[in-house]
């Protein structure tokens, strides 16, 4: 069996992210956490992340921030990450804006996990 793909969930709320980490868990990912900005990057650059689940509300460095800190990195395999958004504010950004910054996709909260499962596998599948 190929070695599992590791993803970064940068998310604040522990609710939120102790699901999203299960059900990722159960299909054989393995899961890091962020509960803020700060977190992030320094779990992109100490660890191997196959994708980023993204909160864009994360307090320290907003996700947004996060993604365009991440997309400017000197090393490719850290800039060039999969980065998904997951927000309940989508209403505030455009998918202009999204891709201005950076990020491959988007979910909104509340999460599908059917869904979350699919974008995920999307960007991972080929790695």
């Amino acid at each position: 069996m190929a070695e599992s793909m590791t993803i970064l969930i940068a998310e604040d709320s522990s609710v939120i992210l102790n699901l999203t980490k299960k059900i990722l868990e159960l299909q054989n990912y393995k899961i890091l956490t962020a509960k803020n900005g700060g977190e992030v990057i320094k779990q992109v650059e100490s660890n191997k992340i196959d994708a980023i689940l993204m909160d864009l509300n994360i307090p320290v460095k907003n996700g947004m921030d996060c993604t365009k800190e991440i997309r400017a990195h000197e090393k490719p395999e850290i800039s060039q990450i999969p980065i998904i958004a997951v927000t309940g504010n989508a209403n505030n950004y455009s998918m202009e804006d999204f891709k201005a910054a950076g990020i491959n996709d988007y979910l909104p909260k509340p999460l599908d996990f059917d869904l979350l499962v699919q974008t995920v596998k999307k960007h991972t599948i080929n790695k």
